[in-house]
C-alpha cells in the first residue's frame, strides 16, 4: 500500500492536515499518541476509500454490478472527498473517480439501451403471443391442437419480463379474453357435436331396427336391395358417439350377415338342386335326340311325350343353361311334328284313324239322338241334336283338311 501519510501532517497542538493541490485543510485532531500514529490512522481511512473504489471499479468492469448503482457509489465517494477526514492522495483519487464516473455513465447508458431493447423485444413477443391467441380463438377448429398451443403460449408468457405494468396488464386482458373466447367456442362446438351424435344415434337405431326386422325375410331380391339401401343411408348418416356407433354397427352388421348367410345357404341349395336338374335334363335331352324319328315316328312321338313329362317334373335349371336346353328339346318336338304331319298327309282318308274315330263319334251321337226321340225326352233330344251337329261339323272340317 502507498504511504498515504506523506500527504498529511500533524502540528504541535495535534491538528491533522491533508495536502491537496488547493492547499492544506484540516481533517481532524489527534491527541492519543505520537503524530505518526495519527497520520497512520487517517491514512487507513483513506485506504478504506481506495479499497471501496477498487471494488467498485472491479465490479463495474466485470459487469457483475449494476452500472447505475456503481455510478451512484462513485458519485457519493467523489462528493465526500472535499470534506473527507482522511490523509492520502485525494487529488489522484478524485481524478480516478471522475474517469470511473465517465465509464459508469457509458455503461449505465448501455444498460438503459439494453433494457429498452429488452423491453421492446419483450413487448413484441407478448404482443405476438396475444395476436396468435386471438387468431386461434377466432379461427381454429383444431380444438386439441389449439388448446395445447394456448397452454404453451401461457407458459411462454410467464417467462417474459421487462414490459411495464400498465402495458403488460392490457396485453394480459387481451390474452385472457382470447382464451375465454376459444373455450366458449370449443364448448359450443362440442355441445353441437353431442346433439348431432345423439341425432345420428337415433337415426342409426332406426336403421338397425329395420335391418333386424327384415333379417328373417325370404323375399331374397327385395330384401337384399332394401338392406343395401339401408347401408347407403348408414354411410350417409353422421357418426354417433364412439361407443354407441360400435354397438349399433355390430347389430346392423349381424342383421345383414344373418340375412345374407341364410340367402347364401338357400341359393347354394338351390344351385345344387338346379345342377342336379340340369344333369337330369341333359340325360333326357340325350335320350330325346337319340330317338329314331324317321324310322318310327309314332314310337318317337310317344317316347317324346314321356320325356317331356319327365322334363317338366325335373324342375328348374341354372338360367344360363335353360334357354339352350329348351331350344334343343323344342327342335326335336318340331321334327317329330313334321314327320307325323308328313305321315298323316300320306295316309288315305279311309285309313285315317282320326277320321274313323270321328265318324264313330258321329254314329254314337246319332244313336243317342234316336234313343232320346224314342223316349220323347225334349231336353235330351235338344242336347243330342246339338252334340250331333257339333261332331258332324268337326268331321266335315277334318275331311276337308285331309
Amino acid at each position: 500500500m502507498s504511504d498515504w501519510t506523506a500527504f498529511g501532517r500533524v502540528d504541535a497542538d495535534g491538528t491533522v492536515y491533508v495536502k491537496t493541490a488547493e492547499g492544506e485543510r484540516v481533517v481532524g485532531s489527534w491527541q492519543a499518541g505520537a503524530p505518526e500514529e495519527g497520520l497512520a490512522h487517517f491514512a487507513r481511512r483513506f485506504a478504506d476509500l481506495v479499497t471501496e473504489v477498487d471494488l467498485t471499479e472491479a465490479r463495474l468492469n466485470s459487469g457483475a454490478a449494476d452500472a447505475n448503482h456503481s455510478l451512484a457509489t462513485i458519485r457519493r465517494i467523489r462528493a465526500s472527498l472535499p470534506e473527507a477526514h482522511v490523509v492520502g492522495d485525494i487529488d489522484a483519487l478524485a481524478t480516478r473517480l471522475d474517469k470511473l464516473a465517465t465509464v459508469a455513465e457509458e455503461k449505465a447508458g448501455e444498460a438503459r439501451a439494453a433494457k429498452e431493447a429488452a423491453r421492446v423485444e419483450a413487448l413484441a413477443r407478448k404482443t405476438a403471443l396475444v395476436e396468435e391467441a386471438e387468431k386461434l380463438a377466432a379461427e381454429s377448429t383444431g380444438w386439441k391442437t389449439a388448446g395445447d398451443r394456448l397452454k404453451e403460449i401461457l407458459d411462454e408468457w410467464k417467462t417474459i419480463r421487462g414490459v411495464d405494468k400498465k402495458t403488460d396488464g392490457e396485453l394480459w386482458k387481451r390474452f385472457a379474453a382470447a382464451r375465454d373466447g376459444f373455450t366458449r367456442r370449443r364448448g359450443a362446438h362440442f355441445a353441437s357435436l353431442d346433439a348431432q351424435r345423439k341425432q345420428a344415434q337415433t337415426v342409426k337405431e332406426e336403421l338397425v331396427a329395420e335391418a333386424e326386422k327384415v333379417a328373417e325375410s325370404t323375399d331374397w331380391a327385395a330384401t337384399a336391395n332394401h338392406l343395401k339401401n339401408l347401408m347407403t343411408q348408414w354411410k350417409a348418416a353422421p357418426r354417433a358417439s364412439k361407443e354407441a356407433e360400435q354397438k349399433l354397427w355390430e347389430r346392423f352388421r349381424a342383421a345383414q350377415d344373418a340375412f345374407f348367410s341364410r340367402r347364401s345357404e338357400v341359393f347354394s341349395a338351390r344351385d345344387n338342386e338346379q345342377r342336379a336338374n340340369l344333369e337330369r335334363k341333359q340325360a333326357l335331352l340325350a335320350e330325346a335326340e337319340a330317338l329314331d324319328i324317321d324310322g318310327d315316328p309314332k314310337g318317337a312321338q310317344a317316347k317324346l311325350r314321356e320325356i317331356q313329362a319327365q322334363w317338366h317334373e325335373a324342375g328348374r335349371v341354372p338360367r344360363e343353361a335353360a334357354a339352350g336346353l329348351e331350344r334343343r328339346l323344342r327342335a326335336i318336338d318340331e321334327k317329330v311334328r313334321e314327320v307325323m304331319d308328313s305321315a298323316w298327309r300320306r295316309t288315305s282318308r279311309e285309313d285315317n284313324p282320326l277320321l274313323a274315330q270321328m265318324r264313330s263319334q258321329v254314329a254314337e251321337a246319332e244313336e243317342r239322338l234316336a234313343r232320346a226321340q224314342a223316349a220323347g225326352d225334349t231336353r235330351r233330344i235338344k242336347e243330342a241334336e246339338q252334340a250331333l251337329e257339333s261332331k258332324r261339323q268337326f268331321l266335315k272340317l277334318a275331311e276337308q283338311s285331309s
